[in-house]
């Protein structure tokens, strides 16, 4: 391993160490959050027959009406969620609205797991600065929509499985909500952004969004139950989900928020794609990256491509942060004139 290899994993792994609030949840099924029983007899054959319908009838698994209760005050956009989970905070969905101009190109900007209110500030205003809108969306159970004993959003990333998949589908739908606000508002060229786990929730909203013209993946994978066993943020939820299922089948129960499933459907469309990673993520670690980037320029998707000399935490700092500040805003500045 190179020196700069273990400088940037031994900052990982302090930075990991830092995070408060993290706990060792219990296992659940969960099969009540999507549609199934609690009293389910054969958990496991529920979830093999979900996954597979789900990832087939995607479109309609994903699919969501205009929220009839948009609300714009000091730039803070309100609407109820499609999704009613088991908690009212969760379920009324809060935005951020950064202004650049009344109408033309605008992006949906979705941050990392367990980012604060105020985190990505800064890159909607970069974006401001290029002449695009920003609306930087907090995640179901994040910040605003955070639930009582539950400082982190637990249920995002989780050993409950049918919440965990309930919580990213409803992540998708607030997505696709907030961009038929940005069309009402007459923003025409609409682009999304996302993080970590915001980058797979935004992969799977661009699979399935007609109106988005382009999209930029900070940190990107193939499953997103390999990403739980394998990836360092998430090693407290695999510890419980490793005692009660294997790594196969929590790859298959998550298939439906996966964006490997999806790739395929990015063929023969004009949509731009731009994936940026680290060398050296221990959380998306380096060998599902690349299997993500073999699989979409196998597909045929036109897709570009950065990879920087960093880690998950570490690309969110200088020099590294100025790079792909510099590569996304260009980025998008061009797929969305």
């Amino acid at each position: 391993m190179s020196w700069l290899a273990q400088k940037v994993f031994a900052y990982e792994q302090m930075r990991f160490a830092q995070e408060p609030n993290r706990r060792v949840l219990p296992f659940a099924w969960g099969l009540e959050h999507i549609g199934g029983s609690a009293n389910e007899r054969d958990p496991r054959g529920w979830l093999e027959d979900f996954a597979r319908e789900t990832v087939t009838h995607s479109d309609e698994w994903f699919a969501t009406t205009p929220a009839d209760d948009y609300f714009l005050k000091d730039n803070v956009l309100t609407f109820t969620s499609a999704i009613a989970s088991p908690w009212p905070e969760n379920n009324r969905v809060h935005a951020q609205l950064f202004q650049a101009r009344r109408s033309g190109p605008a992006v949906v900007v979705l941050a990392q797991w367990n980012s604060r209110w105020e985190e990505q500030q800064n890159v909607c205003r970069w974006l401001n600065k290029l002449g695009i809108t920003a609306v930087k969306l907090s995640l179901p159970y994040h910040d605003r929509r955070a639930i009582p004993g539950h400082p982190r959003a637990d249920h995002l990333a989780g050993p409950n499985i049918g919440l965990t998949l309930q919580a990213n589908r409803q992540a998708v739908l607030d997505t696709r909500r907030t961009l038929r606000w940005l069309e009402q508002r007459g923003y025409d060229r609409l682009g999304i952004l996302g993080t970590s786990i915001g980058s797979c929730l935004a992969f799977l909203t661009i699979a399935h969004e007609p109106a988005l013209r382009a999209g930029a993946f900070l940190h990107v994978s193939t499953y997103f139950g390999d990403v739980v066993a394998a990836g360092l943020t998430t090693s407290n939820v695999w510890q419980t989900l490793n005692r009660e299922i294997s790594l196969e089948e929590v790859r298959r129960y998550f298939k439906p928020i996966s964006p490997y499933p999806y790739i395929s459907r990015l063929h023969g469309t004009r949509k731009k794609i731009l994936a940026i990673s680290g060398r050296y993520d221990p959380t998306f670690p380096r060998e599902l990256t690349d299997e993500f980037i073999t699989a979409i320029r196998r597909d045929g998707v036109a897709f570009e491509n950065l990879s920087l000399p960093c880690g998950h935490y570490s690309m969110g700092v200088p020099p590294f942060s100025y790079a792909v500040g510099y590569r996304f805003g260009t980025f998008l500045f061009q797929a969305l004139a």
